[in-house]
């Protein structure tokens, strides 16, 4: 009898462990389907899995996915050549989503260009920049679908982007972008802004410069049409998306506009500089001053090509009477002189940039080159300016520079005497 009591006692608490047991596995099987299903609904929300239609349902329609999906289904354009698919307005900002045609014109646009391996620097460029941004990228092969997924990331978890930058894309015209609905494992972790950067920085090694393969040729000058043709904005500034602009140009800009009308023939210059990787880009002309006097920055391409950049007269521009004058204003005016390249911000009915320069050499050259012999004159700012991250030395380009530069070199020849008959009435000539 009290053997049989004893059984039963230990069969009821036997009993209870396998129900604790039983309820711990159910437990537990409802968090890994609690995980599951939240990690189907971010990669939905990046890629539109398998739990789409919960994820759907759950967040609303994804208008920026649906934009995606339409740019996508396009197909897009070839450009002029025939040689490249362009997909214009691949994502949208939200600035320029909701300001309708027309609308707040009376701005400055800043337009860009890039490969995979360089849109990190994106991150630095509209943390100073804060205003809208126009961004033309070029991938090839296998990058064409990582791009797409990369714009889409920066689009969802990046607040700033999403509110300011217009994002396009060319490739080859035998390849197409499309929705990367099977590439999750790229991406898995994604969880913030951060993290996408962090996911393009591991990409910036992939290839040197221009040297993306066999046979491929970087379109600079098509991207800059594709980028600054994004836009009614009245002004554009085109830059190289490793540089950056000094503090508040946008708004110091405008605000000179106000005070002094520009002419229809004038573009406004930033002298360019090139900093040492290890500093801090200056946001003021005093602060990049301090680093001039020491060494650590000093006119772009000083050592590469000095008289490519010379005519912006650095010795006046850096010795004006007024380091830090309290309002933004016209330094000088200069006339173009060959080989200038300046950087400048420009009414949107400047010349395009033609587009048959590719890859190495003379292809922002040329574009000035037009705007002189169209009669426009170059009016320096006096504390505006750009600065690119890191020194231009000699053992940094790829190994086909000098035969790039040696092709565009004729064509230049070519295109400045297509110029004569395009400006027959024009006295400039360069």
């Amino acid at each position: 009898m009290h053997f049989s009591k004893k059984c039963s006692v230990f069969k009821v608490v036997l009993s209870a462990l396998l129900i604790v047991a039983l309820l711990q596995l159910i437990y537990l099987s409802f968090l890994s389907k609690l995980h599951g299903k939240q990690q189907r609904y971010r990669y939905s929300e990046l890629f539109g899995g398998a739990a789409k239609r919960n994820a759907h349902l759950a967040a609303g329609k994804n208008t920026r996915k649906e934009h995606l999906k339409y740019s996508l289904s396009t197909g897009g354009v070839f450009d002029g050549s025939g040689q490249y698919r362009v997909y214009k307005n691949l994502m949208k900002s939200d600035f320029s989503t909701n300001h309708k045609s027309g609308a707040s014109s009376q701005r400055v646009l800043l337009a860009t260009h890039t490969s995979i391996n360089n849109l990190h620097h994106l991150e630095s460029l509209l943390e100073r920049w804060q205003n809208p941004l126009s961004v033309a990228i070029f991938a090839h092969g296998q990058d064409v679908k990582f791009a797409t997924a990369l714009v889409y990331a920066l689009s969802i978890f990046c607040p700033q982007i999403q509110a300011l930058v217009d994002f396009h894309l060319v490739c080859h015209s035998g390849e197409m972008a499309s929705f990367p609905e099977q590439d999750r494992e790229q991406f898995a972790g994604l969880e913030d802004c951060a993290g996408v950067f962090a996911k393009l920085e591991t990409h910036q090694d992939k290839y040197k410069n221009y040297a993306i393969g066999a046979n491929v040729s970087y379109p600079n000058n098509l991207l800059r049409n594709v980028a600054r043709g994004a836009s009614e904005a009245a002004f554009v500034l085109v830059i190289d998306v490793d540089m950056v602009p000094s503090a508040d140009l946008h708004q110091q800009f405008l605000a000179m506009l106000k005070r002094r009308e520009s002419a229809p023939d004038e573009v406004f210059v930033l002298p360019a500089f090139e900093i040492r990787h290890t500093r801090k880009i200056p946001a003021t002309k005093q602060e990049l001053l301090q680093l001039y006097q020491v060494g650590e920055v000093r006119p772009f391409y000083e050592e590469l090509c000095p008289r490519c950049q010379a005519p912006t007269n650095y010795s006046q521009w850096v010795n004006l009477h007024k380091l830090e004058p309290v309002e933004l204003e016209v330094a000088y005016t200069l006339r173009w002189v060959d080989p200038w390249e300046p950087f400048y911000i420009g009414p949107r009915t400047v010349p395009l940039y033609d587009e048959s320069f590719q890859q190495y050499g003379f292809n922002r050259i040329s574009q000035a080159c037009e705007l002189h012999v169209a009669g426009y004159r170059f009016s320096v700012l006096s504390s505006a300016f750009l600065v690119h991250r890191g020194f231009k030395v000699a053992g940094e380009f790829h190994a086909r520079k000098d035969e790039e530069n040696r092709r565009n070199r004729l064509l230049f020849r070519s295109f400045k005497e297509g110029l004569k008959t395009k400006y027959p009435n024009s006295a400039h000539r360069c």
